[in-house]
């Protein structure tokens, strides 16, 4: 078993800890440089997170855990229209980042207004393909009620955040629903907005865990980040990716980005524990930009 932790220190020496963590048989998950700054998010094996938290002190840095970090969010807004994005869709995505989470943006092709909104197939299927969903909603009660059946059957966990109070139960297919987060015309960078955005992680993370106990119980036949792993130094052509996280983990495999059509055979052919990849896992194309979607299979799955 892995935990996933967020150091949080300068550059200088850090070459000490990701040498140190690739010693353990740990991961690099993610890394940011912010000018003489650095995030790095890694997976360590449980019986060696003392050494790094040792480590990190002595470089003068701070080590915590990242409970999302290994796992790919989606937030959902309904239009890319500027009244629906610029502010508080974006402004969510950039504090998940701080706690370890990727996650990618989505403005639904017809979601302005009650009367007009809509959700298709593809959409749903790209929103599945994700380890949780955020639905950004707006700012008055019904409105939000009303577009429950944007989510009501999305067969991931679905948080939805918007402006008011809403019991739990007038929002049929929701987890979790997060007040204080409409759709504010300004940056979130007052007291009431941070402790919204607190909560939505606090939440988040509770939500994640839970899915990862249950997973612990038909766990997959191989870690998720062993295939990251597997893969960037398998396949070359990974080297030449220009966007973030290449190979990025999910909690049940990892999303590709490469095109599936020229690429999917050498992924297939990717050897993990002197199996190939295709024997251990289902490898399809994603919807999003034809990348590689790679799912584990899970240990019932051997079951005949």
């Amino acid at each position: 078993m892995y935990e996933t932790l967020t150091f949080t220190g300068g550059v200088h020496k850090s070459e000490e800890l990701k040498e140190l963590i690739e010693d353990l048989g740990g991961f690099i998950l993610q890394e940011n440089v912010f000018q003489m700054d650095l995030v790095l998010n890694m997976a360590i094996p449980l019986e060696d997170v003392k050494k790094i938290e040792e480590k990190s002190k002595e470089l003068l840095g701070k080590v915590s855990v990242a409970p999302m970090a290994g796992s790919e969010i989606v937030i959902v807004s309904p239009t890319l229209a500027r009244h629906h994005l610029p502010h508080a869709a974006c402004d969510i995505s950039e504090y998940l980042r701080e706690y370890g989470a990727k996650d990618n943006m989505i403005g639904l092709a017809r979601g302005d207004g009650k009367g007009t909104s809509g959700i298709t197939e593809e959409e749903k299927k790209l929103i599945e393909e994700h380890d949780l969903a955020i639905f950004a909603l707006g700012s008055f009660k019904q409105c939000i009620i009303d577009k429950s059946f944007l989510f009501d059957d999305i067969d991931i966990p679905v948080i939805v955040t918007g402006a008011p109070d809403i019991p739990l139960e007038e929002l049929p297919g929701a987890d979790a629903y997060v007040g204080g987060l409409g759709r504010i015309p300004r940056r979130l960078r007052r007291g009431p907005d941070i402790r919204a955005l607190d909560k939505l992680v606090e939440t988040a993370e509770e939500i994640l865990n839970n899915k990862k106990r249950e997973m612990v119980h038909d766990a997959p036949l191989v870690p998720p980040i062993v295939v990251k792993n597997a893969i960037e130094h398998q396949v070359p052509a990974i080297n030449d990716v220009i966007s973030p996280l290449p190979v990025t983990g999910q909690l049940d495999g990892v999303r590709v980005k490469l095109d599936y059509d020229k690429y999917h055979e050498e992924i297939e052919n990717v050897i993990v524990d002197g199996k190939k990849l295709s024997e251990l896992a289902e490898i399809k194309k994603s919807f999003m930009y034809d990348y590689i979607l790679v799912k584990i299979y899970s240990e019932s799955s051997l079951i005949q």
